[in-house]
């Protein structure tokens, strides 16, 4: 959480991304990740060798902090 904070204080536009190893870290955990800075996720398991959590546990997760997801278009 601190590398996140830091990230989001050096680098303020940039999209700060929890990605690989979500599945292992609780609700709580992401949630002060989120608070911490971090703006984006990984939704699917394309293109990563690591699993994510489902979009259906990423909505509810998002519904319980009061984040409304954003889609953003391919870069």
């Amino acid at each position: 959480m601190r590398v996140i904070a830091l990230a989001r204080i050096m680098m303020p536009k940039s999209h700060v991304r929890l990605s690989a190893g979500r599945t292992a870290m609780t609700d709580e955990m992401q949630a002060l990740c989120f608070f911490a800075g971090a703006n984006s996720i990984f939704v699917g398991d394309t293109l990563l060798t690591a699993n994510n959590p489902g979009e259906d546990k990423d909505s509810l997760l998002f519904r319980r902090l009061g984040i409304e997801p954003m889609e953003l278009e391919a870069q």
